[in-house]
């Protein structure tokens, strides 16, 4: 795909261009690489509190870093730079990835550490914007966006048993992030089948077409819904410890629920098209709610397993119409490629503000707070389709 079929609009699948299924796949496979960590965190940063390296503050400092510069990264990428020489520039972002995590490997103490996955989340960033900003070109950028969630979460899956029965027992932290390194450097080679160049969105402005009412009401909603998730995630384990669950079920409970979203993902991947996004947010945000009731009224071990994998089904369940929400806010697209950067400030930012909540060792504050930001991702939909029947009679 070069820019001389920018204005190529006979193909069914694509606005514009038309990349192979290969140039797809390598695009899609290059982001889920920026992506490994948010199912590999758990395992990474736990091994390093185990091994005396962080303490659990520390840990919550490097967790959120890493998220927020992802989402930065991502944000910069899409808006600022233009999609050209994607294929040098996935090169140059994976080398750069590679060097943070062997820089994380061989950090010693906190404030080091921080700074090593900072850096590492705005290259990672800068790997989502290759995959999403070629979702955004696609007719069918929900169903897209559905393989990009799957490919992902499958790939965490691998590497977090790789990691977990393997390489951390043997290296420790130090180890993960190693092999974390030698899958970007193996990741090169598909580099090398990326679109080089992606066909111009037909736009004439850039950030005034996310500066519209409609677009920031639906990344809000978009942002409240991982606030949700994000706030909950993070202290599933204490949670679970409160109602006498051991860390090694939450643990079990942790590993179903990636299995649980890869089902969400492939699910709406199929059945995208037959439902529309209102509906299947709105949906979504009803059974997020009755997860939250579940985990704050000190339920028994089935129940907490159900309100734990009705979660990770859910997660990416709504991805696919995250990103439908988005194409109606702004049919430039531009808002669409802001998606990974508002779930991403919503993961980060949701357990820190959960955490000023907590009472004493009482976590129940943080599944009533996650209740609350599901409430709120609605209600900004509500508004959302307001503002768009508004706009439609004027």
């Amino acid at each position: 795909m070069d820019s001389t079929s920018s204005v190529d609009r006979g193909e069914a699948d694509w606005l514009v261009g038309n990349p192979t299924r290969q140039q797809l796949a390598a695009s899609l496979w290059v982001g889920s690489v920026g992506l490994l960590v948010l199912g590999l965190q758990p395992v990474l940063l736990g091994a390093l509190f185990t091994q005396g390296h962080v303490t659990g503050d520390e840990l919550a400092l490097v967790a959120t870093a890493e998220l927020i510069t992802i989402g930065i990264g991502s944000a910069i990428v899409a808006m600022a730079l233009p999609a050209r020489n994607m294929r040098g520039k996935s090169a140059i972002l994976l080398i750069l990835l590679a060097l943070a995590n062997v820089w994380t490997a061989r950090s010693a103490g906190a404030n080091m550490l921080i700074a090593a996955r900072a850096a590492a989340g705005l290259a990672e960033g800068g790997l989502v914007a290759v995959a999403t900003e070629l979702i955004a070109r696609s007719r069918k950028a929900e169903r897209i966006g559905g393989y990009f969630v799957s490919l992902q979460t499958l790939a965490q899956c691998v590497l977090t048993l790789l990691l977990t029965l393997a390489v951390i027992p043997a290296y420790g932290a130090s180890g993960g992030f190693m092999a974390l390194a030698v899958v970007c450097v193996l990741s090169l080679v598909v580099a090398q089948a990326v679109a080089d160049d992606y066909a111009d969105l037909p736009r004439d402005e850039h950030f005034s077409n996310v500066l519209t009412p409609g677009a920031i009401t639906a990344l809000l909603s978009i942002f409240c819904y991982f606030m949700f998730f994000g706030s909950v995630w993070a202290f599933l384990e204490p949670l679970g410890a409160q109602y006498g669950i051991d860390g090694r079920t939450v643990g079990l409970i942790v590993s179903a629920s990636l299995a649980a979203q890869i089902s969400g993902a492939m699910t709406a991947t199929v059945f995208e098209a037959r439902i529309n996004y209102r509906v299947a947010i709105i949906g979504v945000g009803v059974v997020a709610v009755l997860a939250c009731v579940v985990l704050a009224s000190k339920p028994a071990l089935t129940a907490f397993w159900a309100a734990a994998l009705a979660m990770g089904f859910i997660l990416l369940f709504v991805v696919p119409y995250q990103i439908r929400l988005a194409i109606a806010a702004d049919e430039t697209r531009m808002a669409a490629l802001l998606v990974p950067a508002a779930q991403l400030f919503g993961l980060a930012l949701g357990p820190v503000a959960a955490s000023l909540l907590i009472d004493e060792g009482d976590f129940r504050a943080v599944p009533e707070f996650a209740a609350v930001s599901v409430i709120a991702s609605v209600a900004l939909l509500g508004l959302f389709v307001a503002l768009a029947r508004r706009r439609a009679a004027v």
